[in-house]
């Protein structure tokens, strides 16, 4: 009595035995007859594959080999002095701007989230003003803040001021940019920070509330570490559109990247490679903000997943790992010999 094939070994027979014995199981003397499972073929995914890989060769070599990019002089401008000082202003901006704003933003969520109606209030009519109105417009407003305000003075409304400040000359381009940046930010960061609030459920708080943890602790030790899986993602992508975001700044003459890079080709007429110098560096400092974003949300996800997503390293060792198992197993069936059901005393093995 024959048995139909199984997923996990070859097909075996039932050998006779002698009356008053339980049959046994032995495999096929000839090798050939042993089940083999082939994979299934996939030629819709070759074909994708084979037209991107042409489709993306056709585009690099469409970059590499025009020679109106001049990669001589991208590379001679790649590291001048007034580059790496637009890149270190565009930098800075950045890194304050997210401090600032998330810090600003994080207030504002808890404003929003709050059971006072002034505050929920206040924070409502923030986040709508400065998200229903375009950036450029708000640096420009803010640059030009002393045609409406001459003076700010702090003191009781309606009353005597206790201290004037002229606005003209306290509101540079570059405290001007920090400013517009700023309060722009803030307002999406708290929609961020209070979605990521939100997306943690109710009775966490409610289990620690009666432990007897203050708010604040409830906050900051137990809603806020689980927000963080939900905010993280979109937080980097904040970051990443702030650092793109901040060329904007160019208007106000502020001597960012790109506005560095302007200022050498208006000099040198060579538009097109500065402009790359300028791409060539924010893509390396986005790369480098990627993965860091990645690194942050694996640390997050702990806890929260049964194993972390793998890193790039781990994928890679994984992919070097299943090619040599391949080749391994390639190598074991050409070799004479290999896979005979037989032992070395010429017997055949029962199951």
């Amino acid at each position: 009595m024959s048995l139909s094939p199984s997923l996990d070994g070859p097909r075996t027979t039932r050998a006779p035995a002698p009356p008053g014995t339980s049959p046994r199981l032995t495999a096929p003397e000839d090798p050939d007859e042993i089940t083999r499972i082939v994979p299934r073929r996939h030629p819709g995914r070759v074909l994708s594959a084979a037209v991107a890989l042409l489709v993306l060769a056709m585009a690099v070599n469409s970059v590499v080999r025009n020679e109106r990019f001049q990669w001589g002089v991208v590379g001679r401008y790649f590291t001048t002095p007034a580059v790496l000082d637009g890149l270190l202003l565009t930098l800075w901006l950045t890194a304050a701007v997210m401090v600032l704003g998330f810090l600003l933003g994080t207030a504002l969520a808890v404003m929003r989230l709050s059971a006072n109606p002034v505050l929920n209030t206040i924070s409502w009519g923030y986040i709508w003003i400065f998200r229903a109105t375009p950036l450029l417009v708000q640096l420009l407003f803010w640059f030009n803040i002393g045609a409406l305000y001459p003076t700010l003075g702090i003191g009781i409304p309606f009353g005597p001021e206790f201290l004037t400040i002229t606005t003209v000359n306290l509101f540079g381009p570059a405290l001007t940019a920090l400013i517009g940046l700023t309060l722009h930010e803030a307002a999406y960061a708290a929609e961020v920070v209070r979605g990521g609030i939100l997306s943690v459920d109710a009775g966490q708080s409610e289990a620690a509330a009666s432990l007897g943890l203050s708010r604040w602790r409830v906050l900051r030790r137990v809603i806020v570490p689980q927000a963080m899986r939900s905010i993280v993602p979109t937080a980097g992508n904040m970051l990443i559109g702030t650092l793109k975001g901040t060329s904007i700044v160019s208007v106000l003459a502020v001597q960012d990247l790109l506005f560095s890079v302007q200022l050498v080709y208006n000099r040198t007429y060579q538009i097109i490679p500065l402009l790359m110098v300028a791409t060539l560096w924010y893509v390396i400092v986005t790369t480098v903000l990627s993965v860091a974003q990645f690194f942050v949300e694996r640390h997050y996800a702990r806890g929260a997943a049964r194993e972390l997503p793998p890193t790039p390293l781990d994928r890679l060792r994984a992919q070097l790992t299943a090619v040599r198992v391949r080749v391994a197993a390639s190598r074991r069936r050409g070799e004479p010999g290999r896979g005979s059901p037989r032992g070395d005393d010429g017997e055949e093995r029962s199951t």
